[in-house]
C-alpha cells in the first residue's frame, strides 16, 4: 500500500481514502516466488480495497488457480478455503479463537503455534520483497503523479529493479 496525492474529483478521493491510514493510497497485489523473485505484479486499486477482495477480483474463484502451486497467505485472505475449489495447495495460518464466556483464556495449541512460526519463516521472504521494492523510494515515498498508467510503472519498475538486484546477488 503506497501513498498517492489526494485527487481534487470527490469519487476518486472516496475509494483512494485509507481510512486504516488515514492518508489516500494504492495498492497492488504482488505474488513472489520462494527464491524472493517478484513474478506477478497486479494493477493498482484503491488503497480502501480489501487484499482479499483484490485477490478474488484477479483470480476467480470458480478456477481452479492453486491445483499445482503452493501459496502462503496471512491471516488477510482468511476466506480462501471456502471460497476456491482445490485449495490443497494453499497455506494460511491458524487464527486464535476469540475470547467468549465459555473460553475466557483462548490459546493456540502447541502443533498450531509451531505450524504458524513455520509458515511465518516461510512468508518472511516475502516481506523482504516488499521491503526491497520500497527500497527504490518511488514506492515508499508519496507518489505525486496522477495518472494510473505511470503509478503502474512504478510498482512494474520497482519489481523489475529488485528481480534484477536479486539475480545479480
Amino acid at each position: 500500500e503506497c501513498q498517492c496525492v489526494r485527487p481534487s474529483d470527490k469519487q476518486k478521493q472516496k475509494q483512494r481514502y485509507s481510512g486504516k491510514k488515514k492518508r489516500h493510497t494504492v495498492k497492488s497485489l504482488i505474488v513472489t516466488k520462494a527464491d524472493k523473485t517478484v513474478v506477478m505484479i497486479s494493477l493498482i486499486v484503491s488503497g480502501a480495497m480489501h487484499d482479499y477482495a483484490l485477490l478474488k477480483e484477479i483470480f476467480d474463484p470458480a478456477k481452479p488457480w492453486f491445483k499445482k502451486i503452493t501459496a502462503y497467505v496471512d491471516l488477510g485472505f482468511l476466506g480462501i478455503m471456502t471460497d476456491y475449489t482445490d485449495t490443497n495447495g494453499v497455506k494460511i495460518p491458524y487464527k486464535k479463537p476469540r475470547r467468549s464466556k465459555k473460553n475466557p483464556n483462548p490459546q493456540l495449541t502447541k502443533s498450531q503455534k509451531k505450524y504458524n512460526k513455520k509458515q511465518a519463516s516461510i512468508r518472511v521472504s516475502v516481506e523482504n520483497v516488499l521491503a526491497g521494492m520500497k527500497s527504490f523510494h518511488c514506492l515508499s515515498h508519496r507518489i505525486r503523479n496522477h495518472l494510473d498508467l505511470f503509478i503502474n510503472y512504478f510498482f512494474g519498475v520497482s519489481a523489475g529493479l529488485w528481480n534484477f538486484k536479486n539475480a545479480v546477488k
